[in-house]
């Protein structure tokens, strides 16, 4: 069921970047436009679900994280992943010290997971694996593909509302000039267009992923504690992340410098109703 309804919002999100791309290619050049919009849309289709987890990956900077150099998280991923009946993903570390974690791949055999370094730092040994089961959920549910690529599409989206500001308006010489109103308008509502797509993804995904990852573990309070660290580290880190959209892809959402665009693309229930769900109260 999780695979089915997935991969229909997955088809939904690809036919939205059409669709923007091509009313934005009218707006600005008419015909014309709009022809050079439909092969850069399909062009975005492909990038973005065939390489949008490396363009996460890239953004973050992050490398794969050798099991040489880290056993015990590999022994972690590869138990749990036994546990959930999928492939053990490949593991990736990102070198920030903001504490957090995502998943990210377009299906269980080609799944990451990601881990930064400020996480290794802050959580045991149990909270840490309740955190990779978490990310594991979510791979297993195939939430991956679909946050992976919303965020990617999102991020696409947003530039080209402000790409439009540097192109000139109604430039085209056919008789179906785009309208200057239009363009303007896709200017303003690019990236509040980009915000619907990213709320494609339900909150009820983390939910989801929370709970299963406590059954993973067998006990709700190391991912509830866990929970509630990472809260405190991201309140006092901020995260400079390029594409905004890319929060969602974290099981704690970032705080960023512009918190605006944090509101804007915030796909996370409130960390209390979540730690209220898995304990039973809202705070450890």
């Amino acid at each position: 069921m999780f695979r089915f309804m997935n991969n229909m919002k997955t088809v939904m999100l690809l036919a939205a970047l059409m669709a923007i791309f091509v009313v934005a290619g009218n707006a600005i050049g008419g015909k014309s436009g709009m022809i050079f919009a439909l092969f850069l849309g399909g062009g975005m289709n492909i990038v973005a679900y065939f390489f949008s987890d490396k363009i996460a990956l890239l953004t973050m900077g992050a490398k794969p994280l050798p099991e040489t150099q880290a056993p015990e998280i590999h022994h972690i991923v590869s138990q749990l992943a036994q546990r959930a009946g999928i492939p053990k993903p490949r593991v990736y570390l990102a070198p920030t010290e903001v504490p957090n974690a995502f998943a990210t791949g377009r299906n269980p055999q080609n799944a990451v997971v990601c881990l930064t370094s400020g996480i290794m730092k802050i959580l045991n040994r149990d909270e840490l694996a309740a955190v990779i089961g978490h990310e594991l959920a979510h791979v297993k549910h195939y939430d991956v593909l679909i946050s992976t690529i919303a965020a990617t599409i999102a991020g696409a989206i947003s530039a080209l509302g402000y790409m439009l500001y540097f192109i000139p308006i109604g430039g085209s010489s056919d008789d179906d000039n785009g309208n200057p109103l239009a363009a303007i308008a896709m200017i303003i509502l690019a990236p509040i267009a980009a915000a619907l797509i990213q709320m494609a993804i339900s909150r009820k995904r983390e939910y989801n992923a929370d709970n299963y990852g406590a059954e993973l573990m067998g006990d709700p309070m190391h991912l509830a504690t866990a929970l509630e660290k990472l809260h405190s580290g991201n309140a006092r880190m901020p995260m400079n992340l390029a594409n905004p959209a890319q929060a969602s892809l974290f099981i704690m959402k970032p705080a960023m410098t512009h918190q605006s665009l944090a509101t804007l693309f915030s796909t996370h229930p409130p960390v209390e109703k979540r730690i209220q769900a898995l304990i039973g109260r809202p705070r450890v």
